[in-house]
């Protein structure tokens, strides 16, 4: 048995039946062994969850980079990321409900600071591609790029939130994808008017 494996069924527990359900117990009984034997693993359920958290973010980390190789023009980058940040959900659709799980927000401070950590560095990176987009001229000076990436990362994460409690029967990056696509529009539709006025 390898630590990936717990990981990946933790994940799928959490997703399953809710992050705050998943016991120790629970996980050892669906992979099929001992308590005793995961404890050898994972001494407590606090270094599981640590586990899961580096897992969750290392993948988060690894998608970005991918997603921004050989990609330059700023308004492109932020597409990027965001595409990248909902496959991501999309492969690992436990994401949105640890986010708003018990054991994240009151019981595990290992798990909150890996994942306020990664989104903040999510957007701190789309708040760099906007100030970007935003000297070319192609979003308004009056708006604050930190602020823009704020709706951007709310708008993703209303996305993945409505797709893990939905039926996932659309594609939530798809969905994800027109509505910054929209968003992104009207930023620059609003600029394009300011400069013609």
């Amino acid at each position: 048995m390898r630590k990936a494996e717990i990981v990946a069924t933790v994940l799928e527990m959490a997703d399953r039946i809710g992050p705050d359900r998943v016991t120790t117990a629970a996980v050892a009984e669906r992979i099929g062994v001992t308590q005793a034997a995961l404890f050898r693993h994972f001494p407590s359920k606090a270094e599981l969850w640590a586990a899961v958290a580096e897992q969750v973010t290392d993948t988060l980390a690894t998608a970005w980079g991918a997603a921004l190789e050989d990609v330059s023009d700023p308004l492109e980058r932020v597409r990027a990321l965001v595409a990248a940040q909902l496959a991501v959900i999309a492969r690992t659709p436990a994401i949105p409900m640890l986010l708003f799980s018990r054991e994240l927000t009151i019981e595990n401070e290992v798990l909150r600071g890996a994942f306020q950590e990664r989104l903040g560095a999510f957007h701190e990176m789309l708040a760099a591609d906007l100030a970007a987009a935003q000297a070319q001229g192609r979003i308004p000076a009056e708006l604050v790029p930190r602020d823009i990436a704020h709706l951007l990362s709310s708008l993703v994460q209303g996305a993945a939130i409505r797709w893990a409690l939905g039926e996932r029967k659309t594609s939530m990056e798809e969905t994800g994808l027109a509505l910054l696509d929209v968003q992104l529009r009207l930023l620059q539709r609003q600029e394009g008017s300011r400069r013609d006025a």
